[in-house]
């Protein structure tokens, strides 16, 4: 225990300047991890764990440390269960998203993981409890970020892959979480897809889609978003967008309603900028492949067709795998 709150100590304040945190609540978050775990020595705790943190408050209140380094001991350990209470302060969401990842990271690294239903460390409560945190306390967190932050931490050797594994444990845990809230599943996997490092901006870019997944506009909109993606997807090399090539009506329009939605894209990367540009594009799109052959025998001009239709296709990168979607 010794170890693991040294751990925890200089690991707080790195999360707490990650996440913008005040000097003052990382204060208390290093205090607060210095002290997290002395509870567990006791007989009290071993006799009675449901009692662990709130008898580390107690004791850290009778030993006159401050209310604030005292509920953040108590708080480190919620949720106690899925769905259950948070942590309310900042130094007790510090310590004990330490704890989580200290602990995730430290077991992935010497081999420990859950094997079907056996999970005897908890490592699937600790995951979903740090899901939780990061959702509902709206925290935008790289995982790649903080797993690396935890690995140098740490006295043994973390490898590149018990990383990953650690990474992809945590997005199996926040995919089980949101089709348990009766999210769409390929609504997360075509977010997870591409903000699946960052669990809260992964969910709140779901929550974002779903409405707009469910209107009468979206299958044409996605149809012909569609078109330009599966014409370009298996190419090997990026084209550039050659200008000086698009000659006909129905190219250059097309190429004009591609930069309004580069404008829009660029002012704010979200699902309702996602939703603006692909309205602003669909006649264009359709127009572009009922009068223009795209597979053009010329090389330099179906070249120049392809580079527009790749950088259509690149508008949502970073932000959602429209390929993922149903109907796609």
């Amino acid at each position: 225990m010794l170890d693991k709150v040294q751990r925890l100590e200089r690991l707080a304040p790195r999360l707490a300047r990650v996440l913008g945190a005040s000097q003052e609540d990382e204060l208390v978050a290093v205090r607060a991890a210095s002290l997290c775990k002395s509870d567990l020595a006791t007989k009290m705790v071993v006799e009675l764990t449901s009692l662990q943190g709130k008898m580390g408050r107690h004791y850290a209140e009778k030993w006159g440390e401050s209310p604030a380094v005292a509920q953040a001991i108590e708080e480190h350990y919620l949720p106690a269960y899925a769905g259950g209470q948070l942590p309310a302060s900042i130094a007790g969401v510090l310590v004990g998203l330490a704890d989580r990842l200290d602990t995730l990271v430290g077991l992935f690294a010497v081999g420990i993981r859950p094997s079907g239903a056996a999970d005897p460390w908890g490592l699937r409560r600790i995951a979903l409890g740090l899901i939780q945190i990061l959702q509902v306390k709206q925290i935008s967190l790289s995982l790649t970020e903080v797993v690396g932050l935890v690995a140098e931490n740490l006295p043994v050797a973390v490898s590149p892959d018990a990383k990953r594994e650690v990474i992809e444990f945590i997005q199996k845990r926040q995919r089980g979480l949101l089709l348990e809230q009766g999210l769409r599943f390929d609504a997360i996997d075509a977010v997870m897809a591409a903000r699946g490092d960052n669990p809260f901006l992964a969910y709140q870019t779901i929550q974002e889609l779903t409405p707009w997944v469910q209107g009468n506009e979206w299958p044409g909109l996605l149809a012909s978003y569609a078109r330009c993606v599966r014409i370009t997807r298996n190419l090997t090399e990026r084209y550039p967008i050659d200008i000086t090539r698009l000659a006909e009506p129905a190219t250059l329009a097309l190429y004009q309603a591609y930069l309004d939605a580069c404008q829009i894209m660029s002012a704010e990367q979200s699902i309702a900028s996602l939703i603006q540009s692909l309205k602003t594009l669909k006649p264009y799109i359709d127009r572009f492949f009922e009068d223009i052959l795209v597979m053009s025998e010329d090389l330099t001009l179906r070249e120049a067709r392809l580079g527009l239709l790749q950088g259509i296709s690149g508008l949502a990168s970073g932000l959602i795998d429209l390929s993922l979607l149903e109907g796609f």
